[in-house]
């Protein structure tokens, strides 16, 4: 390994999530893993990249040093980012997959029980049926999940990191309520929306904000479109931050009008379903304690709306298409694992089908202390109700709104 002081996280770091991902690899009986999640090579590495959808894949061995598969032009981010050493890029007219078994070969790992991510989206089928046909002497065994083991807890130092991804995300949504009004364009509120973010010091998201008005709140995982928002719709706004590849995530409602009655008791129901969350949540519940706790709630509603999805998902490091950690835990009934300290989750209280046709939200990202859990963020979670259609929040002074991010900010550097 090569030591630097210039990554996302001091080295000692980096050496102890290798140390970890070793010893559950040795109670595997595993002779080297071959890592090709982008999440993962960036936790183990630091390395990242936009061009992932080229194979490319860390080989750490159980004993001697790590080794990386990349294409050519990405083995400048290996030098420029990481501690690795030792790389086998392999040109564009070359074959990848045969570039990793030489290399496994190389390095004496061709007789080896040999670890690989079989549900990694990046570790392709016909990738698979390849070094399955030519990795002839060793074992290939199914080891996904053994990296996520690890990232599932966040350290102090990564907690630290999503703290400013956090500022981020309050920056946008703030200057999303500044932007809500009739007659402004969806793209308009976006456009707010991310520009604010990357002046706060966020860097580019997993997913841009999720902006829909009125009807097409409805739609799930709709983004703008160039809709114009009429008097007296709401607007829904799903803002997720990102730092250094850290992302937090929080939903909000806009009323460009007046609050109704139904509208009004949702935002009451949601409130009263995070507040819960915040007394019991704790190391020792399980998964499906805290989505029965929030579905519960919110499935005792008189406006006619449901939660349709999970109830929440671990967030923290992700790449396009997605923001969350879902695939490593998402909060939904029947699942038996514990809570632990360090974990942190997107809580997702939403009401989908508000009087027939309205989605609104109030969202939040969570930390699971010793004790109990904590909020990253500080944002009120009322609707910003605007009954004239003006710019601004509800109580609120868009300057102290500005000077709050900014003290945020100042404060998680």
């Amino acid at each position: 390994m090569r030591q630097r002081d210039d990554m996302t996280f001091p080295f000692e770091e980096y050496v102890r999530r290798l140390t970890d991902l070793r010893e559950r690899m040795a109670a595997r009986l595993l002779d080297a893993v071959v890592i090709t999640d982008p999440e993962n090579l960036m936790y183990l590495t630091d390395y990242q990249t936009t061009g992932y959808s080229f194979f490319q894949a860390l080989v750490v061995p159980l004993e001697d040093e790590p080794f990386m598969i990349t294409r050519h032009l990405e083995e400048s981010n290996i030098h420029a980012r990481t501690w690795l050493e030792k790389t086998r890029p392999y040109p564009d007219t070359g074959d990848a997959i045969q570039m990793l078994v030489e290399a496994l070969r190389e390095f004496g790992l061709s007789t080896k029980n040999i670890g690989y991510e079989r549900n990694s989206y990046f570790f392709p089928a016909y990738h698979q049926d390849a070094i399955h046909t030519t990795f002839l002497d060793g074992r290939l065994i199914d080891c996904f999940g053994i990296v996520e083991e690890g990232r599932v807890c966040k350290s102090a130092v990564e907690v630290d990191v999503m703290r400013k991804a956090a500022a981020a995300t309050e920056a946008g949504m703030r200057a999303g309520f500044e932007a809500c009004a009739p007659g402004v364009t969806e793209n308009e509120i976006g456009a707010a929306i991310s520009s604010a973010m990357f002046r706060a010091g966020g860097e580019p998201p997993a997913v841009m904000p999720y902006v829909t008005s009125g009807p097409r709140s409805m739609i799930g995982h709709a983004t703008w479109e160039g809709r114009t928002v009429q008097p007296g719709e709401h607007v829904f706004l799903e803002v997720g931050g990102c730092f250094r590849r850290y992302h937090t995530a929080m939903m909000r409602t806009v009323v460009c009008g007046e609050l109704s009655e139904a509208m009004h008791s949702a935002q009451e129901r949601m409130k009263f379903a995070l507040d819960e969350v915040h007394t019991q949540l704790r190391p020792g519940l399980t998964v499906s304690d805290v989505d029965n706790l929030v579905r519960n709630i919110i499935t005792d509603n008189m406006v006619g709306a449901r939660l349709i999805t999970r109830s929440g998902y671990s967030i923290g490091i992700a790449f396009p298409p997605s923001w969350d950690e879902g695939y490593i835990v998402s909060l939904k009934q029947g699942d038996s694992r514990v809570l632990r300290e360090g974990m942190t989750f997107h809580i997702l209280p939403w009401m989908w089908g508000v009087e027939g046709d309205k989605t609104v939200g109030i969202s939040d990202t969570i930390l699971v202390t010793a004790k109990g859990c904590e909020s990253f963020f500080t944002l009120d979670r009322d609707f910003v109700v605007k009954p004239d259609g003006a710019a601004g929040q509800k109580n609120r002074e868009p300057a102290t709104a500005l000077k709050s991010v900014e003290a945020s900010r100042d404060a998680a550097s």
